[in-house]
Order: C-alpha cells, then structure tokens, then sequence
C-alpha cells in the first residue's frame, strides 16, 4: 500500500473522510438509498429486525482520528423511517501530527475535526447516540453539528466528552476541543449548542491562571443531551417531572452526577446538560432517562439495548 503523500509544512491532506447516509421505507422496512465513506471515516449498518428503523455505525480505521483528519458526514432520513446512529467505543483523537508552526494555517490543518449535516423530514426519527469524544495529551478537536428537522420529525441528539486516558494521567490534558450543535425546526433555530475547553481561556488578569483540569474537576465526563418531537414527548415529561422534584440543599461534598433541564419551543423539546465523575455513570442516568420513550417501530427496544452495553474505558 502506498502512503499518502506529505505537504512541504509537513502535514498530511489526503485524510478527508467523506459519508453519504440516505435512509428510506420501502413498506414497513427501512432501507439505505446510500451508505458511502472515504478513509478514514467507515459507515456500517448491520440487519435488524424491526420495522422501519435502521442502525448505521459510524467507525474510524485504526480506534481514532489523528491531528489534520477531516470528516465530513451528511445524513438524511426519510418516509416516516427511523434511524440510529452509534459509534464502537468512545471517538479517540490522537495528538496533532508533528510539522512546521510557522503559519496559522499550519496550525487550522493540524486540527482534527468532524462535520456532521443532517436532515430529517416529517414523522422521521434520528437517534445519535455515539460513545464519547476522549482527546489525548495535546489533542485539537472541531466538531460542528448541524440537525434540520421537518414538521412531526423527532430527534434525540447526545454529545458528551471525557477528560482523556485516566488510566495514564491524562485528565483535560488536550490542547483544544470545541463542539457546536445547531438545530433547526422548519427553517427555525431551536437550539445552538456550544462548548469550547481550552486553557489558555481561563487566564484571567486579576486571577491566576487555572487549568481546564482544576476548573472541570471533579467531573471527568460533561454531557448535552438535546431532545425534540413527538416520539420523545412522554420523556420530556418524565423528566420535567422528576427534575421538579429535585430538592437544592447545601452539601459536603459534589455529588457524584449533577443534571439540569432546559425546554425549548414551549415543551416541544428540551436541552439536557449531565456532569459525572464517570462516564459509566452517564451511561447509567441515560438508561434511566430514555425508558419513557415512545415504543412505536421498535425504537425503544434497540436503545434499550445501546444503554445496557458497557461504558467505553476512559
């Protein structure tokens, strides 16, 4: 196999990884029109027996994306069908390849970043439940989300990101992440989502500088959780009911996940934000969470099965 070839800065543009998912109905089954990728990125979608729903597994070659990796990811869902994104593992991100520091746009392309556009039409479904983002030591991450929703179409859409290899003394070690979520309703923004973690933002000139590890701690795993449409209306309730009955006392010590609820467009969806100290603990609330979803085209079934699986090791 031959290699890619290097730019004189020393830095490699031929990982652009390109996907296409179009996903229709053809009478009770859900089926792909499409199913494209291009190193590094890998779609694929195994057979499940349930009307109207489909999985697609979004994949990279070699466990993770390295520094300069692009994704580009559009997706559209059709015909009353529903659609389940996952991922196998958590989407490591390596460190940024080795190269010249001599121009800003040395350092734009030293940047691994994943673009996702997704369109989903009226009383169609996607549920994006991928593993977390873990960024290594030095690691620079762009992630930018775009979701249009049609009339009737339903959405629950989760981002959440770990503080890194634990196991080996990485925790919010990584150079930058940042992760934008916008979502659109007939031509309406909803909801934008942003979350940027880099050190040098937390310098202040009356302070001292703080680290993203002291300013996250204890937390090591953040979560936006943003929900939308009538399949996940019997959820929102669930958990505006159950967050209404939170009493806010003082305490000794942080506990071990916090949650807060947010509606959006008079209760038609809600912005849900998860911090815990482990990312199995997440895993845990989002089990609970998601139980009162509408059982209608098996849905509820399949992510009862996606939550009960093992949290990816940090």
């Amino acid at each position: 196999m031959s290699k890619p070839l290097l730019q004189p800065d020393g830095l490699d543009r031929n990982h652009i990884g390109v996907g296409s998912i179009i996903l229709t109905t053809h009478g009770s089954e859900a089926s792909f029109s499409e199913l494209s990728s291009t190193y590094p990125l890998k779609l694929l979608s195994p057979r499940i027996a349930r009307d109207n729903v489909a999985i697609a597994y979004i994949l990279s070659y070699g466990g993770g994306l390295v520094g300069g990796d692009r994704i580009e990811l559009s997706v559209e869902v059709r015909d009353g069908a529903s659609l389940v994104l996952l991922s196998q593992g958590s989407t490591k991100v390596f460190k940024t390849r080795p190269g010249t520091r001599l121009s800003a746009r040395s350092q734009e392309l030293a940047n691994t970043t994943q673009k996702m556009d997704v369109i989903i039409s009226s009383d169609s479904a996607l549920f994006l439940l991928p593993d977390p983002v873990t960024c290594f030591r030095s690691a620079k991450y762009n992630q930018l989300q775009t979701f249009r929703l049609q009339r009737d179409a339903s959405a629950v859409l989760l981002d959440w990101i770990t503080s890194g290899r634990k196991s080996l003394g990485e925790e919010w070690a990584f150079s930058r992440y940042y992760s934008l979520n916008e979502v659109w309703v007939e031509g309406e923004r909803i909801a934008r989502d942003v979350l940027l973690l880099e050190d040098h933002d937390l310098h202040i000139n009356s302070l001292p500088p703080r680290t993203l590890s002291n300013s996250l701690a204890p937390y090591s795993c953040y979560a936006t959780v943003i929900m939308y449409g009538p399949l996940v209306q019997s959820t929102i309730r669930h958990l505006a009911t159950e967050y209404a009955s939170i009493s806010v006392f003082k305490r000794h010590s942080p506990p071990g996940l916090l949650w807060s609820l947010s509606m959006i467009r008079e209760g038609r969806g809600c912005v849900v934000r998860v911090a815990a100290k482990e990312s199995e603990d997440v895993k845990t609330w989002l089990s609970g969470s998601l139980r009162e979803l509408e059982p209608s085209n098996g849905v509820k079934q399949l992510l009862e099965v996606y939550v009960a699986q093992d949290a990816p090791n940090t």
